[in-house]
């Protein structure tokens, strides 16, 4: 088996300088050489069987073009789209991205951090929503480039890139209003994610400003057994006191439509249902669930771009970037019953 082709090979076969042949096959640098001579050098790389030394360019760049992407939970729908996102954007900019899963767990988020560290990752995009304040912290000391996706920042000026949560919870809480609800419940996640924050906030405001009496239970993960065992709990003791539930996601909302059937009760005839982010399978609920549409892909799509800009030294990220959220209307809400 002979040699593996080499630049200079390709700069030869093309009939181009070896600095030429460089910057035509370099994504960020291809738009320096005519159109023309970029299709010539890459024909010859392609015919020669020529594959870019990655480990050589970092050492000269002292880049990796590896992205790390840390989320709390692949087995939760919202997640694979965002990450999708992130790949559709940096894969075709030679970046590769690392996915590490973290199962909600603070010592196994800190173990991966420190994992891609070692890797010497180009930077970081952070979906979790527990990361420790003080590591954040830290690690934007050291100057280590890092974007939150889905989440905000905690204790660290990262920049973010988020749905609009408060704007989704409100037109939930409307949709309900509008139906004659008066009596609410959110059920909403771990304490200690900003988003369970924003949209418990949300919810309330929503409820003061619609004139609604609404009531917050606080959910262990955004599970379907976290939302079943919290409305188990809440229905246990309180059985027809409320007509509507606005679910802080689509796996809490699929708890609930559990919890209901156990006691008896219907979905929407007795008790409307509202989730949040549109997971895949929302509109297969029985009856399908009526929810507020986040835009998981675009937030991945702009959370590489965010990161790559901030690698490359272009012009300063923006602190939050939020996108627009809308309602879906189906089957899971109707008009109050009486209480």
């Amino acid at each position: 088996m002979g040699n593996r082709p080499t630049l200079i090979d390709v700069a030869k076969a093309a009939g181009v300088h070896l600095s030429t042949a460089s910057r035509a096959l370099n994504e960020s640098t291809s738009a320096q050489i005519s159109p023309e001579t970029v299709k010539k050098v890459s024909k010859a790389a392609r015919d020669l069987g020529y594959t870019i030394n990655t480990v050589a360019r970092g050492l000269r760049t002292k880049r990796t073009q590896t992205i790390g992407v840390i989320v709390p939970d692949l087995t939760n729908p919202i997640f694979p789209p965002i990450v999708r996102g992130i790949d559709s954007f940096l894969g075709p900019r030679g970046y590769s991205v690392l996915v590490v899963n973290t199962d909600n767990d603070p010592e196994s988020e800190r173990n991966h951090f420190e994992s891609l560290m070692r890797r010497q990752v180009d930077g970081l995009i952070i979906a979790t929503g527990h990361t420790d304040k003080i590591i954040l912290a830290n690690y934007h000391n050291q100057g280590i480039t890092a974007v939150m996706v889905n989440r905000e920042a905690a204790g660290a000026p990262y920049p973010a890139v988020v749905g609009d949560d408060a704007s989704g919870i409100n037109l939930g809480v409307a949709h309900l209003a509008a139906l004659g609800h008066k009596k609410l419940l959110h059920l909403t996640g771990p304490a200690e994610s900003s988003t369970s924050r924003t949209r418990a906030q949300a919810f309330s405001a929503a409820c003061k400003n619609h004139g609604l009496q609404g009531k917050i239970i606080k959910c262990s993960a955004y599970s379907i057994d976290a939302g079943q065992s919290a409305m188990d709990k809440f229905l246990n003791q309180n059985l027809h006191t409320i007509t509507g539930v606005v679910a802080g996601n689509d796996l809490l909302a699929l708890g609930v439509y559990h919890s209901l059937r156990a006691h008896g009760l219907k979905c929407p005839q007795d008790v409307s249902v509202i989730g949040f982010n549109n997971m895949p399978f929302a509109n297969d609920f029985q009856p399908p669930l009526t929810t507020i549409d986040a835009p998981h892909y675009e937030m991945g799509v702009q959370a590489a771009r965010i990161i790559l800009n901030e690698i490359e030294g272009e012009a300063s990220s923006p602190v939050k970037i939020m996108l627009p959220v809308t309602l879906i209307v189906r089957g899971s809400t109707a008009v109050a019953k009486k209480i």
